[in-house]
């Protein structure tokens, strides 16, 4: 079938206002934005796809999506999603985390108990390739340290997720970097050094920050923090081998088998459980590989009928050269996962668009990598109604709007990425 013309076509995005108008919808009639599974608000979508643009046969359509399905970086990121969960389902159950934890409290100063919670939680997120795990994992001792030190548990749980929301966007094995990585086409060390210069000044300012705001109050833990160095070892290689540019299937299997050996060792898995806690680990990610595969059937359906090419025209109507092109990336990352209130899903669904926008305007693969997994994280990082502020003030009785006033991580990361677009000097041909 011939492509669309070069105008596009508006209609074509229905079935993306179709998904955004039930899942916002039911999250505002309901007052919780998990009401309605992504998953099913998708299928829906997926559904009026099918029925648009009849002059194509139902055969064809099927053609389509299993074209957008087969590509190269779709199956690549599904799999490194599974392999991510696997391994995730090792180390926790290896006793990772709570090591990792203990053995950060038990190394930083009394008077830098809240911004060390940020410090732990920037490397926990890291390690682990998840803010939802590593709020779980620090909830618990924001709430502690807020109790001895007379600090708002408001604070304390800020820090825990400004730190949560520095690895979503960094970890070699987040969902979030495997999605900008692979729709954008670059490699994950690339993508990590240039991403990782652009929101250090942000980390560090955070820092500070947590720093001053804390720094004249001091507490002893009354509690014995135990940790194994060894527990702490899988981390370490998955962020060292990702670091060196091994092979991530490679890092991510070395890490599982390493995870098992060493729980298995100190008596935290059974010998008969090894299996079972990596297949959990691996059925926890399902749910955004089934929502990858079917976020790529609607974009290929959409981009058939011609609504990318709507998209596009409308963005480059709007972007003057490169940096405008940069920005205009951030700005779609950003306003999609304010719509789906899930930083992975949106970098899935405007990972497509934005790889054109950068081929057309000759923006650097990491580049605009860095700009998607930035700006879905900022979002994420200040949305009241996102998992990570419902978590943590679930965790710790509060309600999200007594977390927001501390969040400058995400504030801070956002301001960065926009100076790291427009002081860059200009420069013709390749990135610098």
């Amino acid at each position: 079938m011939e492509k669309e013309n070069e105008k596009g076509r508006a209609i074509a995005l229905l079935p993306i206002g179709i998904f955004l108008v039930i899942f916002l919808g039911a999250g505002i009639v309901f007052g919780d934005f998990y009401a309605m599974p992504a998953i099913v608000a998708f299928l829906i979508a997926l559904f009026v796809a099918f029925f648009q643009n009849r002059e194509l046969k139902f055969d064809d359509k099927i053609k389509v999506i299993a074209r957008g399905v087969g590509e190269e970086n779709i199956i690549t990121m599904s799999l490194i999603f599974l392999s991510a969960g696997g391994f995730s389902g090792a180390v926790t159950a290896a006793g990772g985390v709570d090591s990792t934890v203990n053995l950060g409290l038990s190394l930083i100063p009394a008077h830098f108990a809240v911004a060390g919670l940020f410090i732990i939680g920037c490397f926990i997120s890291v390690s682990m390739g998840t803010s939802m795990g590593t709020i779980a994992a620090l909830a618990p001792i924001a709430a502690g340290i807020s109790e001895k030190t007379g600090f708002s548990m408001g604070i304390c749980i800020a820090a825990v997720v400004c730190g949560a929301m520095f690895g979503d966007n960094l970890s070699m094995i987040s969902d979030t970097t495997i999605a900008a990585v692979k729709t954008q086409g670059c490699e994950m060390r690339d993508k990590f050094k240039a991403n990782f210069l652009i929101i250090l000044p942000a980390a560090v300012i955070t820092i500070v920050y947590f720093w001053f705001i804390t720094r004249n109050v001091n507490y002893r833990m009354s509690e014995n923090l135990e940790y194994n160095l060894w527990e702490v070892v899988p981390y370490l290689v998955v962020l060292i081998g990702a670091l060196l540019g091994i092979n991530v299937f490679l890092v991510l299997v070395s890490g599982i088998v390493i995870s098992l050996i060493v729980g298995v060792a100190a008596g935290n898995i059974l010998l008969s459980e090894m299996f079972t806690v990596v297949g959990d680990g691996v059925t926890s990610m399902y749910d955004i590989t089934v929502i990858s595969i079917i976020v790529a059937c609607i974009v290929s359906l959409v981009r058939e009928y011609g609504g990318i090419q709507f998209i596009l025209n409308l963005i480059k109507s709007r972007i003057r050269g490169k940096k405008g092109a940069e920005a205009g990336i951030a700005l779609l990352a950003l306003f999609v996962d304010l719509c789906t209130a899930n930083n992975t899903v949106a970098i899935v669904m405007a990972g497509p668009i934005a790889k054109e926008i950068s081929d057309d305007y000759g923006v650097d693969p990491k580049r605009s990598a860095s700009m998607l997994d930035i700006y879905t994280s900022v979002g994420q990082g200040l949305i009241p109604y996102g998992a990570q502020l419902l978590s943590a003030a679930t965790l710790t009785a509060l309600t999200p709007f007594e977390i927001i006033p501390h969040l400058v991580y995400p504030v801070l990361m956002a301001v960065c990425g926009f100076l790291s677009i427009f002081l860059r000097k200009s420069s013709k041909g390749a990135e610098a």
